[in-house]
């Protein structure tokens, strides 16, 4: 078992890459399990998460700035080798599908790890909104390429409307979550920092993508989805202690992906994926290594101070969470948000309404997309003709 005190991983300078060694063979959207593909989708998430929060430290740490960039770099090679694991067989819809899968089982499993009570509540809020997510972007994949949804999903996720998207528009004040204290768990900030990473790339790739769609429809749903999901980026961002300084977040960072690389090791059903898992757990634990001594020199503090006794908390289970998520749906659907607090719809923060009220004021693309649809197995070559 990985200890994050004791093991070295690969030293920083014999971390190296070509351009073959980056852009290998893809995965398989048929051959390939749906959770290899989730892998893929969370590991790149917290790889770029990863290299956007180095992005900002180098602007405001002059002594560390050197040895942050270098890890930077790596990553960068890391984060490229894993997103284009992503293959051609893929559209971006079918790609959207697999994204918003990753987030549903994730946040699931995310959810019943998590030793706080609130953010575990916290988890399970946002986890109704991606999985309805997922049931408007069927939809749209069935409206404009006549395609099964559950192709991508591959019958481990559920494709039934949550809390409608309609209603995820809250104004920013009732965003916010209380952060987590300076005791709490390894785990707890392990989660948090994950999907956060998580919430960022769905975002910038619903922003990158929603605009090459000819359909006005699909045009308005990413629009509208990508702005739920820079919500879910306060959400979960706001769960980080903010008074934690900037080598704690690098070191914390360092741990959470040899975490998630550690997970995705052990349940990797793809060799040869498998073997990327493990050369990048060994290179994310030299990172550590570097960040820790970062820590170290510069604050003249321990790195059992925020790592404890160095043994991982409990991996993310990548598996179907359908019957959770099911009790989730029936229980909770109808919390909304006031302030920092998850109250019944009746007691929704009021600018909340206003915002929303003005904002769906021409019309809910998400509800547009979904007016007419049901999922069903199939497409519409086995569908009986009215």
């Amino acid at each position: 078992m990985v200890n994050l005190l004791k093991d070295k991983g690969t030293p920083l300078a014999r971390q190296k890459f070509t351009w073959k060694d980056m852009v290998g063979k893809p995965l398989s959207k048929l051959d390939d399990d749906a959770f290899t593909r989730v892998r893929v989708i969370l590991m790149n998430g917290v790889e770029l998460d990863s290299v956007r929060t180095k992005q900002i430290a180098i602007r405001c740490n002059l002594e560390a700035r050197a040895a942050i960039s270098q890890i930077m770099r790596v990553e960068q090679h890391q984060a490229t080798t894993i997103n284009w694991l992503i293959g051609a067989d893929h559209s971006p819809i079918e790609t959207t599908i697999g994204y918003e899968q990753t987030a549903i089982e994730v946040t699931a499993s995310v959810a019943q790890l998590e030793p706080d009570a609130y953010l575990a509540q916290g988890y399970r809020y946002a986890l109704l909104e991606d999985f309805d997510h997922l049931y408007r972007y069927s939809a749209l994949l069935d409206r404009l390429e006549g395609k099964d949804a559950n192709n991508i999903t591959q019958g481990y996720t559920d494709i039934v409307p949550a809390r409608a998207t309609l209603y995820h528009h809250r104004a920013p004040e009732h965003e916010l979550l209380e952060p987590y204290g300076p005791d709490a768990a390894l785990a707890t900030k392990l989660h948090a920092l994950t999907l956060t990473g998580g919430e960022y790339q769905t975002h910038d790739y619903y922003m990158n993508i929603g605009p090459i769609f000819a359909d006005p429809l699909a045009r308005q749903l990413y629009a509208e989805i990508a702005s739920v999901e820079s919500q879910h980026i306060v959400h979960y961002g706001s769960m980080l202690n903010p008074n934690e300084s900037l080598l704690e977040k690098l070191v914390i960072g360092e741990a959470c992906e040899v975490w998630n690389y550690a997970g995705c090791a052990a349940q990797e059903t793809n060799p040869r994926l498998r073997a990327i898992w493990e050369r990048f757990l060994d290179y994310e634990l030299g990172h550590l290594q570097a960040a820790m001594q970062l820590f170290q020199q510069l604050e003249r503090r321990d790195p059992a101070e925020l790592l404890g006794d160095g043994k991982l908390p409990p991996f993310i289970e990548f598996s179907s969470q359908r019957e959770f998520v099911r009790r989730v749906v029936e229980t909770e659907t109808q919390l909304r948000k006031n302030g920092t607090q998850f109250v019944d719809e009746s007691e929704e923060g009021k600018s909340s309404l206003e915002y929303r009220a003005h904002i769906n004021s021409e019309g809910s693309p998400s509800e547009t997309i979904s007016s007419t649809y049901s999922w069903m197995p199939g497409t519409e070559l086995v569908r009986q003709k009215v």
